[in-house]
């Protein structure tokens, strides 16, 4: 089975640059389900309905997020209805929507869960432990299992890699916006990268307009920054797994430039 797990698609730029690349990314790596962060997808920051159906119309298959899930309150309950848009299992008990997607593709079960980490994040419960019972409630014969973990911390990142290898398909970072060079197997079998990296524009701070960012480091009060323009790519990995025991035969970064 080949996966395509795309970072964090920031606003306009990137949301664009999908619509417009993922059939295409698709064909040429005979993609059978493709993934995407949506935690950004409207204007930086969370999602809308419209945007999503537009999306999943298009070619992506589940959405994972993070901690700007709910900045929209259309958000809450439109994740309560699209059980193909998940949030990190380790929000409080009671938050809307799910931490884990179980479905078929080509005859194949698969699982993506989400988590989220605690280090520079706010407040949410023990990702590890979280996930253990994420994990427990998956079906045995589901043997693709994805793990998305939204954090700002590598080595939080790198520690969950190390704690699931052998238990999942793959284990991949998005959050910073950076796409890493670790792209490797784990000894058991299990396909890791720190961070996807950012799907938007590059022209500013991780997605985000250079002056309305750096007036937040440099003086108070400062508005919210806008999404940035220009010098767009598309990061993402595809990831290519054995469907009868779930281990990662390769995992491959994408980082390509794109005009729209």
């Amino acid at each position: 089975m080949k996966v395509l797990m795309i970072g964090d698609v920031v606003a306009k730029p990137g949301r664009i640059a999908v619509l417009e690349r993922i059939q295409d990314l698709r064909e040429q790596h005979q993609v059978d389900l493709a993934i995407m962060n949506a935690e950004n997808l409207a204007g930086g920051f969370s999602v809308t309905p419209s945007l999503c159906e537009q999306l999943f119309a298009t070619g992506i298959d589940v959405m994972t997020s993070g901690n700007h899930i709910f900045d929209k309150k259309e958000a809450v309950d439109y994740i309560q209805k699209q059980s193909r848009l998940i949030r990190p299992a380790n929000y409080p008990p009671g938050t809307p929507g799910r931490g884990c997607w179980v479905g078929v593709v080509n005859g194949v079960s698969v699982a993506v869960a989400n988590v989220m980490g605690r280090v520079f994040m706010p407040p949410s419960d023990d990702p590890f432990r979280v996930i253990e019972s994420v994990l427990a409630e998956v079906p045995e014969e589901t043997k693709v299992r994805l793990v998305d973990i939204h954090a700002e911390a590598t080595s939080e990142k790198v520690a969950m890699g190390w704690f699931l290898d052998g238990r999942v398909s793959a284990v991949v970072g998005t959050h910073t916006h950076i796409q890493t060079a670790d792209d490797r197997i784990l000894p058991g079998g299990t396909a890791y990268l720190t961070d996807l990296g950012m799907t938007g524009s590059y022209s500013g701070v991780i997605g985000m307009s250079k002056s309305d960012v750096i007036a937040r480091f440099t003086s108070v009060p400062a508005r919210r920054a806008e999404h940035s323009h220009g010098q767009v790519r598309i990061c993402a990995a595809i990831i290519d797994i054995d469907e009868e025991s779930g281990k990662a035969r390769s995992i491959n970064r994408l980082n390509l430039s794109h005009e729209n």
